[in-house]
């Protein structure tokens, strides 16, 4: 998925893209048949800024997260993916973009660094039964959980990895290998700091995380192992 970084979509205030030669080049390098990804397309058109595809019966959607606001017309082609027969056959459902829907790190708990409309969107997903939203841009890996959505912030393998909000530790460059079990519809993450290769243990995150958009919780805990007030950050 692509990021601020890579072919950002800003808009100037004519409504042009700021990065417009960037996003020209992507396109142009990602749709020439030498670099053909080998992904099983559902919807190619919007490709390589937003777009669907089938592995191993999982439904992939990937949305054009490069700036602070999903587009509206790609809410609504999302919507419309993943309400589609093939996205709901299929024995699990998991969306990405570079921006997440709640800020987990130190430096980047702003507007324009999160997503606009963010319940919106987590709504969104969840009403169509989207197991896991995987964002980057924050630089710190916190697996977590709102609602029914589970969210993977992946952090930063390469420089510049930021601390965690209400937290001391120290920032990781993580790798994370995602294990599913579409049987049991579970996903098993194994995190390895590569500084060390030594293997992450959730556990020593931070049992929740409010940003200014919201309170989320470490994935692992369950409803009843929160205390009242964790509970009352996350309204339940």
């Amino acid at each position: 998925t692509l990021g601020n970084h890579d072919a950002s979509g800003a808009l100037s205030v004519g409504n042009k893209f700021l990065f417009g030669q960037e996003r020209n080049l992507a396109a142009a390098y990602w749709n020439n048949p030498k670099n053909d990804p080998g992904l099983k397309f559902v919807d190619k058109t919007g490709f390589p800024f937003y777009y669907s595809f089938e592995q191993n019966n999982i439904f992939f959607l990937v949305w054009d997260a490069s700036t602070g606001r999903v587009p509206k017309a790609q809410v609504t082609w999302a919507e419309k993916a993943l309400s589609s027969s093939v996205a709901q056959k299929a024995k699990m459902r998991i969306a990405i973009g570079h921006l997440p829907l709640y800020g987990v790190a130190v430096g980047r708990d702003e507007a324009g660094e999160i997503l606009a409309d963010n319940e919106q969107l987590r709504s969104l997903l969840e009403k169509h039964n989207v197991h896991t939203y995987i964002s980057g841009h924050h630089h710190t890996y916190y697996p977590a959980r709102k609602g029914k959505l589970e969210l993977l912030h992946t952090g930063a393998l390469g420089s510049g990895p930021r601390p965690w909000l209400n937290s001391s530790l120290r920032p990781i460059n993580p790798l994370t290998i995602i294990d599913i079990n579409l049987k049991s519809q579970a996903t098993t993450y194994t995190t390895y700091n590569m500084r060390t290769l030594e293997v992450v243990d959730q556990k020593i995150l931070p049992r929740t995380i409010t940003s200014v958009v919201g309170t989320i919780v470490r994935r692992d805990l369950k409803t009843s192992d929160l205390t009242p007030q964790e509970r009352s950050l996350l309204k339940l």
